[in-house]
Order: structure tokens, then C-alpha cells, then sequence
């Protein structure tokens, strides 16, 4: 059996210690009670730490971004590397609301796509893509590992982009490829430090 990792759950006794940053991954909403979280993935060269975000919006909106795909409020900015580059790695995997997952230990990572399932106070959303005539394709990834206990352990996470990143490229983009590219980045960071045949698409 897997156990479904919540926020403020411990994954592991280890720390990460002084590791190669590699990467930040701005934002996934991770579907949890009463209401979803939001974090940022900092990758390094072994370890994936998620980092809990203060919450941006209300539940009710965090939920049909996770449907949408795509923040629906445009007013926060995405971290970067160098806002953790003076935290400790080791204070950030530890710190509660956060959880850190070596990348050793993974199992699998998939990645899964989906129209929303819509109802009636989407209403407006739908009417918004018919008149766009686009599908608001949603990415989510499930990644499960081990545990030092030896349990194993899992966590779906949306890649729900920020407007921030969203609406400069939708003067270019489709909606449906902005998700697209987003997804595909954050699988293709996953790849460059998951152990080989683990990440599945």
C-alpha cells in the first residue's frame, strides 16, 4: 500500500546536506483537505524539496485552477533560485509544511493529461474556451518512492501555472501549449536527476 504524503508529513529522517542546485520548479498544487497547497519544487543534484507556499487564493480557487490548469489571479510572482540562495538546503527540507524526497528512492514518475470535468459554476470557463476554441489541457504528475523505513510513499502534484508566466506568452502562444511546455519542462528537469526508467510519460 502507498501512503498518500499531506503536507506537513516528514518523508524522511535524512537531510539533504550541501547539494548542486539545479532547478526551481515555480509552482504545483498538491490536492489536500481542507484546502490545496501550493508549492515550489527546488531540484538539486540528488534531492527534490517541496516547498509550502503562503496561500494565494481560496480554496474554491485553488481547486478549479487545479481544472484549469492555469492560475486564474495574475498578481504573484514566480520565486527563482536565488530567492533560496542565501537558505540552508538542510532548513528547508526540514522546516514544517515542506518534505524532501531523494531522488534514489523514487520508484516512478508519470505524467497524466485531462480535459476538466466541468459543472455548472464553471460555466463561464467553458463558455470562455468555446469562444477561444481551445481545450484547457491539465497536466499532473504522480511520483512514488521509498521511504528510509522502508514504506512506500506517494504525492500528485498539478503543474498549475502562475499568471505571471502564463499571460506574457499567451500573446503568442494557445492556451493548450503553454500547459503543454510548462508539463514538459517540469518532466524534462525530473528526468535530468530521476534514476533511468523511473519517469514515464
Amino acid at each position: 500500500m502507498y501512503s498518500r504524503v499531506q503536507p506537513d508529513s516528514a518523508t524522511s529522517t535524512q537531510t539533504p546536506g550541501s547539494e548542486s542546485r539545479l532547478a526551481l520548479i515555480h509552482r504545483v498544487v498538491v490536492p489536500s483537505e481542507p484546502y490545496p497547497k501550493e508549492y515550489v519544487i527546488k531540484v538539486t543534484n540528488k534531492w527534490s524539496i517541496f516547498i509550502l507556499q503562503a496561500r494565494t487564493r481560496n480554496g474554491f480557487v485553488l481547486r478549479g485552477e487545479m481544472r484549469y490548469g492555469t492560475a486564474l489571479v495574475t498578481d504573484v510572482v514566480p520565486k527563482t533560485l536565488e530567492d533560496y540562495e542565501q537558505t540552508n538546503v538542510d532548513s528547508l527540507a526540514t522546516e514544517v509544511g515542506n518534505f524532501a524526497v531523494p531522488h534514489e528512492s523514487v520508484v516512478f514518475l508519470t505524467m497524466r493529461k485531462g480535459e476538466p470535468q466541468f459543472r455548472l459554476r464553471d460555466l463561464f470557463v467553458w463558455l470562455t474556451m468555446r469562444r477561444q476554441g481551445e481545450t484547457f489541457q491539465v497536466y499532473n504528475f504522480e511520483m512514488d518512492w521509498q521511504t528510509v523505513s522502508g514504506s512506500n510513499a506517494r504525492s500528485t502534484f498539478y503543474a498549475v501555472l502562475l499568471g505571471a508566466y502564463f499571460k506574457p506568452r499567451r500573446q503568442t502562444q494557445s492556451r493548450e501549449t503553454i500547459l503543454r511546455e510548462y508539463a514538459l519542462d517540469v518532466l524534462k528537469t525530473f528526468r535530468k536527476v530521476l534514476p533511468a526508467g523511473t519517469v514515464r510519460q
